[in-house]
């Protein structure tokens, strides 16, 4: 059985940051590209970022987040510096039984098999 669990969310300050955790059992993770979700409430699901051999990243975090795995621990980051109020959302971990991130990474969640059930990060200004 494949579980998917999010942690290390949290309330921080407009400009702290938080880091996000993803473990991932039940599969053979370095097989599995990465993403990392949020949806805010009232508004659609939107992807973060996406990592295989390479990385991906919404333009909205580029230079602020990045995303790293530890295929060793099985295990997906998400480091998330500069937080502003528009950060706020939960914030999902989605495996693709693929081995590398499409190009559509970002607007094609059924390419994702496995889903965790989210952590909440709210930054307050």
């Amino acid at each position: 059985q494949v579980q998917v669990v999010e942690s290390g969310g949290g309330l921080v300050q407009a400009g702290e940051s938080l880091k996000l955790s993803c473990t991932v059992s039940g599969l053979t993770f370095r097989d599995y590209a990465m993403g990392w979700f949020r949806q805010a409430p009232g508004k659609e699901r939107e992807g973060v970022s996406c990592i295989s051999s390479i990385t991906y990243y919404a333009d909205s975090v580029k230079g602020r987040f990045t995303i790293s795995r530890d295929n060793a621990k099985n295990t997906v980051y998400l480091q998330m510096n500069s937080l502003q109020p528009e950060d706020t959302a939960m914030y999902y971990c989605a495996a693709r039984s693929k081995a590398y991130c499409s190009r559509s990474w970002n607007t094609d969640n059924n390419q994702y098999n496995y889903w965790g059930q989210g952590t909440q990060v709210t930054v307050s200004s």
